[in-house]
């Protein structure tokens, strides 16, 4: 019962961020003459609040299994935050930046996982 109604009031606490998020955000002029400011603010904010999610996990982790995907889980946004600020600007250089993290992020997943299970890089 307690798990269940710890889930219930996390599930409540996200619900009302992302509303927060969606409705009642300030207006932030980061990039100004821009057409869909309210989307890349809005995106901005979400992908934020998800990393700092992410962070307290990998700190908090109760298994290395649990750290492992929560650390795959902040490059995905990490590399969302490249994809929103190349929309936002128009520079391309920040897709590269994506890709190079998407890359680096697979590897050392699949290498954290080897280790995890107790083998050696080359098996």
């Amino acid at each position: 019962m307690n798990k269940t109604l710890s889930y219930i009031i996390g599930l409540i606490i996200l619900a009302a961020l992302f509303i927060v998020i969606l409705f009642f955000t300030p207006d932030i002029y980061i990039f100004p003459g821009l057409v869909y400011l309210n989307f890349v603010k809005r995106a901005l904010f979400v992908l934020i609040l998800c990393a700092v999610l992410c962070l307290f996990r990998i700190v908090k982790g109760p298994t290395p299994a649990d750290r492992i995907v929560s650390l795959d889980m902040f490059g995905i946004l990490v590399i969302g935050f490249c994809a929103v600020l190349s929309i936002s600007t128009g520079r391309q250089w920040y897709i590269d930046i994506g890709i190079a993290w998407a890359l680096q992020s697979f590897i050392s997943t699949l290498a954290l996982a080897k280790y995890l299970e107790g083998k050696d890089f080359d098996d």
